[in-house]
């Protein structure tokens, strides 16, 4: 069982999306994200420096409850810097 969690730790990982650091057509990997939101994502980090927790997506344009739960588990937040 250890072993079977651990294999999907490890598999979430690879595909997982740094919101501070990727690219727009990364962004677009996320479920529920286009193009709109994912400009709308840029904007908010480049205005803001860096996203600090998964929550503060929820301070962008379009980005809901639902959609920041569909995506959590795909979602890594790099250190500010």
């Amino acid at each position: 069982m250890k072993l079977l969690l651990g294999m999907m730790l490890f598999c979430a990982s690879l595909f997982a999306v740094d919101i501070n650091n990727a690219s727009a057509e990364e962004l677009m990997q996320l479920k529920g994200i286009g193009a709109a939101k994912t400009e709308m994502i840029v904007q908010y980090r480049s205005e803001h420096k860096c996203f600090k927790s998964k929550e503060e997506l929820l301070k962008v344009k379009g980005i809901g409850k639902g959609l920041l739960q569909k995506n959590e588990n795909m979602i890594e937040l790099s250190q500010c810097k």
